[in-house]
C-alpha cells in the first residue's frame, strides 16, 4: 500500500530515552517506598501515561505519591537527559531517506511538548521534524494512548485520511491507539517482545528502522 502519511512515536522509537526514563522511575518509586525494578517500570508504564503510575502504585501498594511526583520525577529525567541521550539507531537516516522519497511523516506522542523538545534538541533529530510534524497528547487535551485522539488529530492536521496513515510504534497501549484510529501500525520490537505488540493488533512487526522503508511503496 502506498500509505501518504508516516506516524512516528517518540520515545523508544525515534529517541532511545526508555532505559534512563525508567531507570530514573523505577528508582525514584523505590526511594519513595514503593520497590520497582527497571524491568517492573518497563513492563507496568512503557507507553502510558505518567497518571498509570498513581493508578499501579494505589493497586499494587495501596499508596499515594506525593503532589509533586511528576514534576521532580520529569526533573531527574530531564538531568539525566541532558547528559545521555541519543537518537535510536538509523532514526536520523531513516527520517532523511523518507524526506528524500517525498514521504510525509510526523511524530505523535503522549509525552508534553517539554519533554519532546528536549529530546529531539538533545539527539540532534529537530531539523528532521519541524515543528508542524510534532504533536503531544497536550495538543489533544492532555487523552494519551490508548485512545486514538492523539493520532487522529495529528492525521487530521496533515490532511491526511487514517486509512492511508502508517504508525511506528514500540508499545501495546500505541498500537492499541493507532488500531483504534483506524491505521496500519508496524510494531518496534527494539524493547517490546513481538507477542505483546501483535496482541495488540499490529499489522506487522519490525525489529530494526530501516526495514520500515521496505513497508513502503511508490
Amino acid at each position: 500500500m502506498a500509505y501518504q502519511l508516516v506516524i512516528f512515536d517518540n520515545d523508544g522509537v525515534l529517541v532511545d530515552s526508555e532505559p534512563t526514563a525508567h531507570r530514573i522511575l523505577s528508582g525514584y518509586l523505590t526511594e519513595l517506598g514503593y520497590p520497582t525494578t527497571l524491568e517492573d517500570s518497563l513492563r507496568d508504564f512503557l507507553g502510558n501515561a505518567g497518571r498509570n503510575v498513581h493508578e499501579v502504585v494505589a493497586r499494587r501498594y495501596g499508596g499515594t505519591l506525593p503532589e509533586d511526583f511528576e514534576r521532580r520525577c520529569h526533573e531527574r529525567v530531564f538531568a539525566a537527559f541532558r547528559e545521555e541521550l541519543a537518537p535510536t539507531p538509523d532514526a536520523a537516516e531513516v527520517l532523511a531517506e523518507l524526506g528524500r522519497r517525498g514521504v510525509p511523516y510526523c511524530l505523535a506522542s503522549s509525552s508534553d511538548h517539554a519533554w519532546i523538545e528536549l529530546t529531539l534538541e538533545r539527539t540532534g533529530l529537530r531539523p528532521l521534524l519541524p515543528a508542524g510534524s510534532v504533536f503531544s497528547a497536550q495538543d489533544v487535551g492532555g487523552v494519551g494512548k490508548p485512545a486514538p485522539d492523539l493520532f487522529l488529530h495529528a492525521a487530521a492536521a496533515l490532511g491526511v485520511a487514517p486509512a492511508d496513515c502508517l504508525v511506528v510504534e514500540d508499545s501495546p497501549n500505541g498500537v492499541l491507539a493507532a488500531r483504534a484510529a483506524g491505521m496500519d501500525v508496524l510494531g518496534y520490537t527494539a524493547l517490546t517482545p513481538g507477542p505483546k505488540l501483535t496482541g495488540a493488533g499490529a499489522t506487522a512487526l519490525i525489529g530494526r528502522l530501516p526495514e520500515l522503508l521496505d513497508r513502503l511503496t511508490a
